[in-house]
């Protein structure tokens, strides 16, 4: 596969490439600058299972507050630059693990040295980022527009610019937010380099559209063995990008670990209020550290037979509830008490198991 020969790249204390697991990348929508706040934010990031983090650095006080926010959090972070190259000097100054430019926009070719100069001397990677809005003239015109062609052409160009000041250590991000073109550029570029890449479906949109876009957009990359860091890309709270991303990850078999919760779509026999119920559940195991299916079936008639697959489930009838191991009925309660009652028999899950 693909990732299993693709670079072994050190971000902080993190590695990736070389087959090592793909890992979850998010990106803060603080003010930089407001150091409390974001460092606020990496801290639940991180506790939804986000492992490496990005934020924006728009001018010399975000760069400023790189190192600040840095000594405080416990996964690498990634300083995000676009125009000016002593942004990027300062934010690798200040301790940025990675910087993220598009050598394209960052000005010309001494602008780039200095940065490249920068990173080489503190050893620290530099993602190459290009995305549709940002080809340049030439190959618009080269190739009619926006193509899977020639984003692939204008990444490959930028890596070998860098490569030609003597550094390799690079990350590859191209990005599109049409999801079948996204994927055919993801499939030329991992023929023709070795550079760990980090995929995504840019702008995808708010909650549920982008969900949408960026699961089969990811699927299509990630399970032809591309891809060597991910992110989902919302509109809204960045705790949900990470969320999305990991039951991406499991769904696709390239991720363990975690509760998976699955739930019926409830008919006319449904007699409990199921949504709210699931959506509790799934609350409830966010955080918790078990490889474990979960079920939430919405009656008491096909409840057990439809929550085999699990682990173990609960299923909820008129004013009564049922907890489900392995298809079998282990306890009746009342309704009220379904919640905690699985939640219980999880957080002794590993003893009673």
């Amino acid at each position: 596969m693909y990732r299993d020969h693709t670079q072994v790249i050190k971000i902080g204390d993190r590695v990736i490439g070389g087959g090592h697991p793909i890992l979850i990348q998010s990106m803060t929508n603080t003010r930089t600058q407001d150091v409390d706040a974001t460092v606020k934010q990496i801290l639940a990031l991180e506790a939804a299972g986000c492992e490496i983090i990005r934020c924006a650095v728009p001018d010399q006080e975000a760069a400023g507050a790189i190192g600040k926010i840095r000594e405080q959090i416990h996964i690498p972070l990634v300083a995000d630059i676009h125009f000016n190259y002593k942004l990027a000097i300062a934010a690798i100054e200040h301790g940025a693990d990675k910087i993220r430019i598009n050598p394209g926009n960052i000005g010309d070719e001494s602008h780039v040295r200095a940065v490249v100069d920068a990173a080489k001397e503190r050893g620290i990677p530099i993602r190459v980022g290009v995305n549709s809005g940002s080809l340049e003239k030439r190959l618009l015109e080269q190739y009619g527009g926006v193509t899977a062609e020639a984003l692939v052409e204008s990444a490959l160009e930028k890596c070998a610019m860098i490569e030609d000041m003597g550094y390799d250590q690079l990350v590859v991000s191209i990005k599109s937010s049409d999801v079948l073109m996204c994927a055919r550029a993801h499939e030329q570029i991992a023929e023709r380099t070795n550079h760990p890449l980090h995929v995504g479906i840019t702008e995808a949109g708010t909650y549920q559209s982008g969900t949408i876009k960026s699961s089969v957009g990811l699927a299509l990359i990630l399970s032809k063995g591309i891809g060597d860091t991910v992110r989902v890309s919302l509109t809204g709270d960045p705790i949900r990008e990470v969320t999305c991303a990991r039951q991406i990850l499991r769904t696709l078999g390239l991720r363990k670990g975690g509760v998976e919760v699955i739930s019926c779509p409830t008919c006319g026999r449904t007699k409990i209020d199921l949504v709210t119920l699931a959506e509790q559940v799934e609350q409830m195991v966010s955080g918790m550290d078990l490889d474990i299916k979960v079920a939430v079936m919405g009656c008491e008639v096909n409840g057990p037979g439809e929550a085999k697959e699990a682990d173990i489930g609960i299923a909820g009838g008129v004013g009564t509830g049922l907890l489900i191991r392995g298809g079998e009925v282990v306890r009746r309660m009342p309704e009220g008490e379904l919640l905690e009652a699985l939640r219980q028999e999880l957080l002794n899950w590993n003893s009673n198991t």
